[in-house]
């Protein structure tokens, strides 16, 4: 069953759909972080090989209207991406050694999923109109992602949230990589099988296993949880897929270097890189609040974008590096 008036409600909340900033000044010389000749975390690369391949889809499943499809050979030269996404281990770092205070950090708050909100009521809240799931809250940070009194003391190991495309890339860069294009992250994530549906083949839990962190029961009211997570999970969940990658499904959603689009036209087939220009950036695997009755977008084609200064609790991203690394 597919909700087309919902399909992306669940998604994230865009900061645009805000309309409130609680900081004087935002210092946008801090994001000119310069590339670092040293590549740090290399053990977690992977080496892809490139070659060609089939991406997006024409399953019926999927959303014409986001550009999945038509299904496309593309051609990716060889390149390195993580194994899993950025720790809050690794974020901690980059901030310890930077002093980087990132985006939800200068306007003073983030998306808060509403039943991770808060116990305290003196902080500022904001539910946005029609998706009554997302609030806005006040002091929700990377370091404590439900706001103050929360801490990722014993999440190191998960995946780091409340980071915008900005902030991706100030720590791709001090950590001597990148962003992947949208091309290379879906070659990454099928792990090289051809046209499934899951990174793992086409059935969701084969066996009746699990293999990747999203919502079960009925969204937004329930979450029976039979995955083992109701938030994020630690970012080497699951079994791995053929290249392996973990939780290229699920978890949390991740940053792409390309601007998003969803016309056909003119598209380019060897290394694509987007667009040009754009108004949201491409943000690919679903997350931990996907659900085959609302946004659907746990699937490896699947996408989805939000804007380049935007974080929410269910937002991360993944590094890659180029061969001559």
């Amino acid at each position: 069953m597919k909700h087309e008036e919902n399909q992306k409600s669940c998604c994230a909340g865009s900061r645009s759909m805000v309309d409130v900033d609680f900081t004087a000044e935002r210092k946008e010389e801090q994001r000119d972080i310069q590339h670092s000749s040293q590549v740090r975390f290399s053990d977690k690369l992977r080496y892809i090989p490139g070659g060609d391949f089939l991406m997006g889809t024409n399953d019926e499943e999927g959303f014409n209207a986001d550009g999945e499809g038509p299904v496309r050979k593309v051609t990716v030269s060889p390149y390195y991406i993580d194994a899993y996404a950025v720790t809050n281990r690794e974020f901690s770092t980059f901030v310890e050694e930077t002093g980087y205070r990132t985006e939800s950090e200068e306007f003073g708050w983030s998306f808060v999923f509403y039943s991770f909100l808060p116990e305290n009521l003196g902080v500022w809240m904001q539910q946005l109109p029609g998706i009554s799931w997302w609030y806005a809250v006040g002091e929700a940070y990377w370091y404590q992602p439900e706001g103050p009194g929360s801490s990722i003391e014993d999440r190191m190991d998960h995946p780091v949230i409340h980071v915008s495309w900005n902030d991706a890339q100030a720590f791709c860069r001090w950590a001597g990589k990148r962003l992947p294009t949208e091309a290379e992250w879906e070659m990454a994530a099928r792990g090289g099988l051809e046209q499934n549906r899951y990174p793992w083949g086409n059935e969701l839990t084969p066996g009746g296993k699990h293999y990747c962190n999203i919502w079960q029961g009925t969204f937004p009211e329930e979450n029976t949880l039979e995955d083992g997570f109701q938030g994020t999970a630690p970012a080497q969940s699951f079994p791995a897929n053929g290249y392996g990658l973990y939780n290229v499904s699920g978890n949390v959603w991740e940053w792409c270097s390309d601007w998003f689009d969803t016309s056909s036209e003119k598209r380019d087939t060897v290394n694509p890189a987007g667009p040009e220009t754009g108004d949201s950036k491409v943000t690919r695997g679903g997350s931990y609040l996907c659900h085959y009755t609302y946004c659907n977008r746990y699937r490896v084609a699947a996408r989805s974008s939000n804007t380049i200064d935007s974080s929410t609790g269910n937002m991360g991203f993944r590094c890659a590096a180029d061969i001559s690394h």
